[in-house]
């Protein structure tokens, strides 16, 4: 299926390709989705001051916190194009084993890959927010005792921004990125079976 609105090709007029070149590590081609988004040169601009905030290191939630919330994230809209790019980007740099992928895609923080507590919590949040837009009082409590006022806005604000990159990927059907895994490549565990 082609995307519903393609992503730009090159050669990109001066001023896209500039933004296009901030946006992406030196050297790398464009995603699709930056690519995408330079539709909308404007828009583009917007997003990449926000989206180079939750990538960086000025973000209050180390690496693994954030890609355990991002990942767990993309898979609960079903956005496989923007899970199988974090998977392939940075899944290896926070230490997420194969089990852990599984479970972030299609397991729960009760499966037995999860021994941190603090990872078990971002996964309940994230699944909380998913589900009822909210976090309750018992789950906010928990969540209070391990994670700084910073690090809960910076929590809420990541979940619910990859929750709108998730609405422009899958609605738009981008194509995934070239040798990005897909969720089939990760199967869930047997029936009944915690992940290991």
């Amino acid at each position: 299926m082609s995307a519903r609105i393609p992503p730009l090709e090159a050669p990109y007029p001066p001023r896209t390709a500039a933004l296009l070149h901030r946006m992406m590590p030196p050297g790398e081609e464009p995603i699709g989705l930056f690519r995408l988004y330079a539709q909308h040169r404007q828009l583009a601009e917007a997003l990449h001051g926000w989206g180079s905030y939750q990538l960086s290191r000025r973000l209050t939630l180390g690496l693994r916190d954030r890609e355990l919330l991002i990942d767990r994230t993309c898979a609960l809209c079903g956005c496989e194009y923007e899970w199988g790019v974090h998977i392939a980007r940075f899944a290896p740099r926070a230490g997420l084993t194969g089990a852990q992928i599984a479970s972030l895609t299609h397991g729960t923080s009760a499966d037995t890959c999860w021994s941190d507590e603090r990872d078990r919590l971002l996964l309940d949040a994230a699944d909380a927010l998913h589900t009822h837009h909210d976090i309750d009082d018992s789950l906010w409590s928990r969540l209070s005792a391990e994670f700084t006022p910073e690090q809960l806005l910076d929590l809420l604000m990541l979940c619910g921004w990859y929750h709108a990159i998730s609405y422009t990927a899958r609605a738009t059907r981008i194509t995934p990125e070239p040798g990005a895994p897909r969720f089939g490549d990760v199967p869930p565990a047997s029936d009944g079976e915690n992940l290991a």
